[in-house]
């Protein structure tokens, strides 16, 4: 078939320059997967009890990255959460509801996707994203889920790490710190 000179490109195809020639440029000038992120897909997970500085820093590049898309958060079952702590998790309800709370009081949505995950992986080695965000300690798995998507012929999750939160004496801000008394959920120091 003979292409008029002035449509040089299938006849199926909209006009102008091809999705893959704006990725191209977006990622060159921009340093980052911009078209993706427009309607980017992405994931998150934890235990986020008790809610702590660290979860709402994670969270808030998740919001970023999912501007315009969708952010799901992976939600540790009770089997989950209390088979690798030696501390008291609260259930999966209350922590539910509590992280949809925060989520409204912080980032201003109402309704947002929480689903509950009973593995290290969650949905995020057999659904499409395109973002997993991560800290420093959830990075290995991170790479593992990006490993496991491979094997299955999916596309990598592009990997965003945020920092550890600092407390006041320069650990980080952690849970088990905070349940044990030592510093509250924005890392001050409460015994010495």
């Amino acid at each position: 078939m003979q292409l008029p000179a002035d449509r040089q490109q299938d006849p199926g195809t909209l006009p102008g320059p091809s999705y893959l020639a704006l990725h191209l440029a977006a990622k060159y000038l921009y340093g980052i997967d911009r078209l993706r992120a427009c309607m980017a897909r992405v994931a998150v997970g934890g235990t986020f009890d008790p809610i702590h500085d660290g979860h709402i820093a994670l969270l808030r590049r998740a919001f970023e990255l999912g501007e315009n898309g969708e952010v799901v958060i992976g939600l540790t079952s009770d089997e989950m959460a209390r088979s690798s702590r030696t501390r008291s998790v609260r259930s999966y309800e209350a922590r539910e509801k509590n992280l949809r709370t925060v989520v409204k009081r912080c980032f201003g949505i109402d309704d947002v996707h929480i689903t509950m995950i009973t593995d290290q992986c969650g949905p995020s080695i057999y659904e499409n994203f395109d973002y997993i965000v991560v800290s420093p300690e959830t990075l290995p798995m991170a790479e593992k889920i990006n490993r496991l998507r491979a094997k299955k012929n999916l596309p990598p999750l592009q990997i965003s790490k945020i920092e550890y939160q600092m407390a006041q004496d320069k650990v980080r801000i952690s849970s088990t710190r905070i349940s044990e008394g030592k510093i509250d959920r924005h890392g001050r120091i409460l015994i010495g």
